[in-house]
């Protein structure tokens, strides 16, 4: 596959920080040898995070971040640092870019307090170093630089590789699930949510590991799994719907045929799956008024009978007899404040990173509030749980 074609969400994420005017965006601009950032002596020059997908050698695939001084002041200035810490919840490896000839601050020992707080892979990068008389001696992770000469850039780049390839997992969605050579069949509904020309993310993504891994992959309609079944020599290694068509997609599938969806299989591989499952369990004593936030890690545009704002509201009624509260959010937006929901119930996360899907259930677990994800509540909902997770059982040891 390209290095091209790797999603955001895939890709390290290597976001820089640092105090006003020590040289954040020229350090970016240096690595990527791209004008990523505006650049200029004006303090609070990059009032918004900016993102950029690239491919970056000798790093390969990643995401640079290019942050607002955490150090800004005023009304304006406290909601930039607010956007900067947002990022330290997706961040991978950090980059803290001070300006060697002040030093390092109170502000950037606190920050770099923080990186090892939430046991986060960082470098201190002292820029300017045209300026000092000599270079001091470095810390394994620190470095001296200059973004305007470009001395040393290369070395950072070098150190920040060695960083990712200590980082980088092999972990797999569906793949080791499955033998080379097995027939797999993923049930695609296209219906009036589903985006026009296109399948959506987590089911590209399912659909292309097996073939990498050399699976037969069939692709169906709900209605069509009976056929797509009774059509193969031998039963399918496994099937993985869509979540809305779990009911349906249970009674046709029969019970020695493996069975779960494409959101279960992501609640393993963003998430940490113990505690979603145990969210579940918090469903059935939902009651009147109780706050249920739902919440999506992409900005998709709603459409008639969408899943987050109309499909699982109606089937957490049913389920539960009671008339909760729903709130929704979407995007970056996760709040803060979670003490007063009952119940957290979040997407697949196929759009958000590893790092910020756990940030989610972290602060969910801080809050004592249970969290649970699409695919294991409507799979609790439908009353399969044990058998969506079943395929599971043998990676993870869960019963």
């Amino acid at each position: 596959m390209s290095l091209n074609a790797t999603v955001s969400a895939e890709r390290p994420h290597i976001a820089f920080f640092g105090r006003r005017n020590a040289g954040k965006s020229s350090v970016v601009n240096a690595v990527t040898n791209q004008r990523i950032s505006v650049v200029s002596d004006t303090l609070g020059t990059t009032t918004d995070p900016v993102k950029k997908a690239m491919e970056l050698l000798p790093l390969g695939p990643v995401v640079i971040i290019d942050t607002p001084g955490f150090d800004d002041v005023g009304a304006l200035g406290e909601l930039r640092v607010e956007r900067t810490r947002e990022v330290l919840r997706k961040t991978d490896i950090a980059v803290l870019v001070v300006d060697g000839a002040v030093g390092l601050t109170d502000a950037d020992k606190e920050l770099v307090a923080e990186f090892k707080e939430r046991k986060l892979p960082h470098v201190i990068v002292y820029n300017k170093s045209d300026l000092l008389a000599e270079i001091p001696t470095a810390r394994d992770e620190e470095i001296y630089v200059s973004a305007l000469t470009g001395d040393r850039i290369d070395e950072l780049k070098e150190k920040l590789a060695l960083i990712v390839k200590d980082e980088k997992k092999e972990k797999k969605i569906v793949a080791d699930l499955v033998e080379d050579g097995d027939a797999v069949i993923l049930v695609i509904p296209i219906d009036g949510a589903a985006p026009k020309g296109r399948i959506i993310l987590p089911q590209q993504q399912v659909l292309r590991e097996l073939l990498d891994h050399h699976c037969r992959v069939i692709c169906c309609q709900p209605e069509e799994l009976k056929a797509a079944i009774d059509g193969l020599k031998h039963p399918p290694a496994l099937v993985v719907t869509d979540s809305q068509a779990f009911g349906r997609v249970s009674r046709d599938t029969p019970d020695e045929i493996p069975m779960t969806s494409f959101s279960v299989l992501f609640a393993r591989y963003k998430g940490r799956l113990e505690s979603l499952i145990a969210g579940a369990d918090a469903l059935g004593s939902l009651q009147d008024g109780d706050r249920v936030l739902i919440s999506e890690g992409c900005t998709h545009r709603r459409q008639c009978g969408d899943i987050g704002t109309v499909k699982l509201p109606a089937w957490i009624r049913k389920y539960t007899g009671a008339e909760p509260l729903f709130e929704f959010t979407s995007g970056g937006s996760f709040s803060e404040n979670l003490s007063d929901y009952r119940l957290i119930v979040h997407c697949g996360g196929c759009m958000l990173n590893e790092k910020e899907m756990q940030y989610r259930q972290q602060a969910a677990a801080n809050a004592g509030i249970p969290m649970v994800n699409y695919g294991i509540a409507i799979a609790k909902m439908n009353g399969i749980l044990d058998r969506a997770l079943k395929p599971l059982c043998p990676v993870n040891g869960e019963s």
